[in-house]
């Protein structure tokens, strides 16, 4: 069997990971330590992001054609890919932690809902919050004012309650 067709279900499973992709982010991982790169993958699998390292030959081969095509312009050193198809931000978010911490782990470039954004860009990106934590300061905020209301209404309650009492007191006196 050739070379070729040996690599080839490796350059469809690249395509067809990145065909259905919200967010693409290549990295740089040289220097990272086993530990370090473990706990990476421990966190980047809990957040539903698939992390593989693939020879860059093949990236590029499945890149062709695709809103990742910009990426192969990268394809240098020692790289793997972080592929989300459900959260746009996580594989940004969780790397840039990670990034910060081991300074060996270096963010390249993604392609984000079929949008290049260099390294600067990733970093951006990485400042956005999660879908749920948005959702959630969307609530807060939709809540606040009903609560605000009830509160009011509440002390207009006991104070107008209060004044009731006094008058009764003052009545019966």
């Amino acid at each position: 069997m050739a070379k070729v067709e040996l690599k080839q279900p490796i350059v469809e499973e690249i395509a067809n990971s990145i065909k259905d992709a919200q967010s693409v982010v290549l990295v740089n991982y040289s220097g990272l330590t086993v530990e370090q790169d473990t706990i990476l993958r421990k966190e980047l699998r809990e957040s539903g992001v698939q992390y593989k390292v693939y020879k860059n030959t093949l990236m590029n081969r499945a890149f062709a054609g695709t809103a990742c095509e910009s990426l192969c312009q990268h394809l240098e050193g020692t790289n793997a890919l972080a592929i989300s198809t459900t959260d746009a931000t996580a594989p940004a978010r969780i790397l840039a932690k990670y990034a910060k911490q081991y300074p060996a782990l270096e963010l390249i470039a993604g392609v984000v809902e079929g949008n290049y954004n260099d390294q600067a860009g990733i970093q951006a990106l990485s400042q956005i919050p999660s879908r749920e934590e948005l959702l959630g300061k969307l609530l807060g905020s939709i809540q606040s004012p009903i609560t605000n209301l009830a509160r009011v209404l509440n002390q207009v309650a006991e104070a107008g309650g209060a004044e009731a009492a006094i008058a009764a007191k003052g009545a019966e006196a």
